[in-house]
């Protein structure tokens, strides 16, 4: 199993950036996908994450700012990053949660380092 992150760089205060994650071996469909972040010195905390309905759940601090979607048939799950602030610098982290029997399975990817600057 691999999630593979993409997209994440250097950016402006009130810029934008979207990262792409690709997670293979992963029974995609009905997973539950989502994105954390870690910023320096501090835990990891959740981003946004999406079911296989649809239905999304957001951050306090991304709520308004940011939109998970994805894409099954590409087997894609992206974070739309827009009006950033400084405090967004963080590694961002791809996960899925697979549900296929016998037990759910829990993958991270490698993380995306986001750096925006004032």
């Amino acid at each position: 199993v691999q999630l593979q992150a993409s997209g994440g760089g250097s950016a402006q205060a009130g810029g934008s950036l979207r990262l792409s994650c690709s997670p293979s071996g992963v029974f995609f469909s009905p997973s539950t996908l989502a994105w954390y972040r870690q910023r320096s010195g501090k835990q990891r905390e959740l981003v946004a994450s999406i079911t296989s309905d649809g239905l999304t759940n957001y951050s306090d601090s991304a709520k308004g700012r940011f939109t998970i979607s994805r894409d099954n048939a590409k087997e894609m799950v992206y974070l739309q990053m827009n009006s950033l602030r400084p405090e967004d610098t963080a590694v961002y982290y791809c996960h899925a949660n697979d549900p296929s029997p016998p037990s759910p399975h829990l993958y991270w990817g490698q993380g995306t380092l986001v750096t925006v600057s004032s």
